[in-house]
């Protein structure tokens, strides 16, 4: 196969017309021609530096169908979800199912599961399997290292970790969200050399001063890019671009590429965004995937233009997975695997009896990670505990999916509902059922919808009851993945009808469980302060 375009050399930092011919999946020879009009740009792939496959509630197989689409070739993939639910099975199924489609998909070892010893989780890793993980080539890096306290206090274990990654030579993933000064440079000093959850300029800076390469975070929830894109003026060589969490109907409208094409209308450098977008993940994990250079595999993209990046058609090892807008990854059949075994609900279980009108209350922010603390006055209603409407302050409540226990309930603010409840089994880290609504009838509902499908998203309304199944490990669907973001706009559009002001209601809901991301969270055992990791109580 022979193609032509114009080729944009982004390690020598210029753009030659060119022919590149492919044999046996890799780029044979890069021969300069006479320019031609028309001509589409030649580039590598982009890669997102640091995603949950299973955010996008789709199996690894649809994701990469949607994927390709956008221009991206490979992904830096932590499989942390799925193992907080079904442990080394849960890797190995993400592995399995990855490895039947063209697609790059570089896994990494899970190394925080559970994520804390304050929530019940469906699955354990520990250092002897972590041993085992890296060991295999398919797994490329340590995942994200959330224990950010054992990593600068030198816990035995989580320093295990790090040095069995450091023995097999693969770099360490870090999240520390907040972390500066003395603290950020012993938890850089100790071995993790990426991190993907800044959320200010200061932060971010501080940490690749230090060293550390900076992921730009550019999700459905967390939303980092307009606070931190200016660095890469300083910082070109440091920075990559990750989505982190991304749900289906957004993967289906845009991928990395949407971050280079915003980076560009920022006016940054063509060749700096590119490097962020394409290039430095693959030295920094010592990837296989080409840079467009004759003998690297034919991983390339062929976009309209270097503004839009409207993608023409990707390449895969010489082989067309996208072309036009559509996919040319076959579906394919898909097993299941599962860990649910919780019985359903009644509406009891989710009233509270009041010890006060004023509570905490989690404040959730749209587009960030982070929630404060805030106060505020509920309604008592026969003696429990209820919300309080016209403050948009609502109840939440986390139900333990793995076996029989009390719900853990509290109280919410900026979700915005005026009737009814959402419902997700998708619930960082543990992926514990996780509920908002405006009454105890409400949450039952949409809870018990999720408990008898064994997993997914729901809202329930007045008048509707929608869900969503997510049958594959509770957290993923086996299914299309067009019709998955499909039924996942249906039901998105539901929960904002019922008043959710929220630009990804359930992404966010997903996140009000996640304890090391400060400062309010609720776990399935109760509310969780994430500045003190300590328990707290929900009356003042």
């Amino acid at each position: 196969m022979k193609i032509k375009g114009n080729l944009v050399d982004i390690l020598n930092r210029k753009i030659n017309t060119a022919e590149i011919e492919i044999s046996e999946g890799k780029i044979l020879e890069i021969k300069k021609i006479q320019p031609e009009a028309n001509l589409p740009f030649l580039m590598p792939g982009f890669i997102d530096a640091h995603v949950h496959v299973e955010s996008s509630m789709l199996v690894p197989s649809e994701f990469a169908r949607l994927a390709v689409v956008h221009g991206t070739v490979a992904t830096i993939s932590d499989p942390h979800e799925i193992a907080n639910v079904c442990g080394m099975e849960g890797v190995e199924y993400m592995i399995e199912n990855g490895n039947q489609v063209p697609f790059k998909f570089y896994f990494g070892a899970p190394s925080c599961v559970p994520a804390t010893p304050f929530e019940t989780a469906g699955g354990e890793i520990n250092a002897g399997e972590i041993e085992k993980l890296m060991a295999r080539p398919e797994i490329h890096y340590l995942a994200e290292m959330m224990n950010w306290p054992g990593t600068v206090n030198g816990d035995p274990l989580v320093m295990e970790k790090i040095r069995i990654s450091q023995k097999y030579g693969k770099p360490i993933d870090g999240h520390a969200p907040g972390l500066k000064g003395e603290l950020a440079a012993k938890y850089v000093n100790a071995g993790p050399s990426t991190d993907h959850e800044c959320f200010t300029a200061e932060e971010a800076r501080g940490k690749l001063e230090l060293g550390m390469k900076i992921a730009i975070r550019e999700g459905s929830a967390a939303k980092n890019f307009e606070a931190l894109i200016d660095l890469i003026d300083e910082f070109p060589d440091m920075i990559m671009f990750c989505s982190d969490d991304k749900h289906p109907d957004n993967l289906a409208f845009s991928h990395i590429n949407e971050l280079a094409a915003r980076a560009i209308a920022k006016g940054k450098d063509l060749f700096d965004v590119l490097k962020a977008a394409c290039i430095t993940p693959i030295s920094h994990y010592s990837l296989n995937v080409g840079q467009l250079r004759a003998g690297d595999p034919a991983d390339f993209i062929l976009v309209k233009d270097l503004i839009s990046f409207e993608v023409l058609s990707t390449c895969i090892d010489g082989k067309m997975v996208a072309e036009n807008g559509k996919t040319l990854i076959n579906s394919i059949e898909n097993t299941l695997l599962n860990n649910f075994n919780t019985s359903l609900k009644r509406r009891e279980d989710f009233q509270v009896l009041a010890k006060s009108t004023k509570v905490r209350i989690i404040e959730a922010l749209d587009g960030q990670l982070i929630t404060p603390e805030i106060q505020g006055e509920i309604k008592i209603l026969n003696g429990f505990a209820e919300s309080n409407l016209e403050r948009d302050i609502l109840k939440i409540a986390v139900v333990n999916r793995y076996q029989d226990s009390t719900p853990a309930v509290a109280f919410i603010k900026n979700f915005g509902l005026k009737s009814g409840a959402i419902a997700s089994s998708v619930g960082h880290d543990s992926h514990n059922i996780i509920a908002v609504g405006v009454d105890a009838d409400s949450i039952c509902k949409a809870v018990n919808l999720i408990i008898e499908a064994k997993g997914g998203i729901s809202a329930v309304s007045e008048s509707r009851e929608e869900i969503l199944p997510l049958p594959v490990a509770g957290i993923m669907s086996p299914n299309d993945g067009y019709q998955v973001a499909k039924a996942y706009t249906k039901i998105d559009r539901l929960a904002k009808e019922m008043g959710s002001n929220l630009n990804s209601p359930f992404m966010t809901l997903s996140f009000m469980a996640l304890l090391v991301i400060p400062d309010l969270k609720l776990s399935d055992k109760g509310l969780f302060d994430g500045q003190t990791f300590q328990f707290t109580e929900v009356f003042i």
